[in-house]
């Protein structure tokens, strides 16, 4: 496992990912288009090389891991003219741990074995305390031998690892869990103002229900941020929202439809542009407010 490891984007997830490397020993360099986030510092306290140039942390890395935010950008950093492609060694491994679909995956691991580089697809869940504590489920899709060989840095990061398929489907289970946490969150507020019609202390609802039929992540760790006003991001809409014009792309060359994705989208968007539009910046949970602030 005596490799080099370059890790790009140093965000609310990929600091804490990167530092996580770092920690355990390994050789880390990382980079950041915008200087001066806090996830740099992050990374630099856990080890990690803080470079000033793609080119400098991917020329001598065996595995490359890459997390920001939307498809351009992931695109951009990977493919671009000062992108990885140009720089990194023949038959490095590529992994992207963004959220971008199974189409983005599938067109940037197409363009990648031109490069005679190799690529997994790795989605994450669990927000910034999974990053923080390396708990992290980590979804990932490409070629199982590929697979094998970073399964131990995997392991660094997350605590649930699977891997979902070829190229693409890594990404394509992550979609399907970004539509359980947007509809998981209309659940839950809708439980909170039932909470609150019947005059009914909401710590019970988390209390009594985490233990039922209807409970879930969404109610043990999002409902006690509702009832104590905290809307600070562990993953903020901005993002949700992009993973769910994610989704309505992919669904889009079908039959199918799904309402309550609709109904999510429709509630974030709402929080979104509260504040003027500073709410997209807010945690999932502030959909609570398209509840009880918006007209």
């Amino acid at each position: 496992m005596n490799k080099n490891l370059a890790f790009l984007g140093l965000g609310l997830m990929g600091g804490p990912m990167a530092a996580n490397l770092a920690q355990s020993g390994h050789r880390v360099k990382a980079w950041n288009r915008t200087p001066g986030r806090p996830g740099i510092e992050i990374a630099k306290n856990g080890g990690a090389a803080i470079v000033t140039s793609i080119q400098e942390a991917v020329e001598t890395a065996d595995i490359i891991f890459t997390c920001v935010s939307d498809v351009p950008d992931v695109e951009e950093v990977i493919l671009g003219d000062r992108g990885v492609a140009k720089f990194a060694r023949s038959s490095a491994i590529v992994v992207d741990m963004s959220t971008i679909g199974r189409e983005g995956a599938c067109k940037i691991a197409a363009k990648l074995q031109e490069y005679n580089l190799r690529f997994l697809d790795a989605p994450v869940s669990g927000g910034d305390i999974g990053a923080q504590n390396g708990t992290l489920t980590i979804m990932v899709g490409g070629d199982r031998a590929d697979f094998i060989e970073c399964q131990p840095f995997f392991e660094i990061m997350g605590k649930n690892i699977h891997l979902c398929g070829p190229v693409g489907s890594g990404q394509a289970v992550k979609l399907c869990n970004q539509v359980l946490c947007a509809v998981h969150a209309i659940a839950l507020c809708e439980a909170m103002q039932m909470a609150d019609i019947q005059g009914i202390d909401p710590n019970l609802i988390v209390e009594v229900c985490s233990t039922g039929a209807a409970g879930s992540w969404a109610l043990s760790n999002l409902g006690p941020k509702i009832i104590n006003s905290d809307l600070d991001p562990a993953f903020p809409i901005e993002h949700i929202l992009k993973d769910l014009r994610l989704v309505a792309e992919t669904i889009s060359t079908s039959d199918k439809n799904l309402p309550g994705v609709e109904l999510a989208d429709r509630l974030f968007k709402i929080v979104k542009e509260l504040d003027g539009g500073k709410g997209a910046k807010q945690g999932i949970q502030a959909m609570i407010r398209a509840y009880r602030e918006a007209e």
